[in-house]
């Protein structure tokens, strides 16, 4: 029995592909993919486990790290960890881990706030992708008639070659 080993970076488009499949069913993307469906989808069994494990795997605060350096989910799972606390507990909390309430407030008021939608940069920003957006799209329908026009003239070039090749 020949065993059909799949690479890593095939296995990851596949599930890609599944993922991204729209109504099609998975049997649809195994059959294109000219593989059985069993597989395809134990593949994706084991991917959604992974993730399942890895999406429930608590932010953990590193002790041995300084509080400036912090990520942004350790960031906030500091502030998780003391928004309920009294004062007390947070003047204590702030002294085991070698930070400052000032550097918590600034935290939650970044996590909090909303950018700043309506700066010039931000409108000449977004100006400047609809543009190339719209470009895109105009090379975009461009191209797909140039496409449909050498499809439509490869069948008349077949249809008269069959043609002339009769009287051959």
């Amino acid at each position: 029995m020949s065993r059909n080993l799949h690479s890593t970076e095939f296995k990851e488009q596949a599930l890609i592909k599944v993922r991204e499949r729209g109504t099609r069913s998975v049997q649809y993307v195994a059959n294109d993919l000219h593989m059985p469906v069993g597989t395809l989808r134990k593949w994706l069994g084991k991917s959604n486990q992974v993730k399942n494990q890895v999406s429930q795997t608590p932010v953990q605060l590193p002790e041995d790290l300084p509080a400036q350096s912090w990520g942004p989910s350790q960031r906030l799972q500091a502030l998780l960890e003391t928004y309920a606390m009294s004062q007390a507990q947070l003047n204590a909390w702030c002294r085991e881990r070698g930070l400052f309430e000032h550097q918590l407030r600034a935290w939650r008021d970044g996590f909090c706030s909303a950018p700043a939608s309506d700066s010039r940069e931000s409108k000449l920003a977004l100006r400047e992708l609809q543009t190339k957006h719209e470009g895109l799209q105009r090379d975009l329908r461009r191209k797909e008639k140039a496409l449909a026009e050498a499809a439509a003239l490869l069948v008349l070039q077949k249809k008269f070659q069959a043609l002339l090749g009769d009287e051959a």
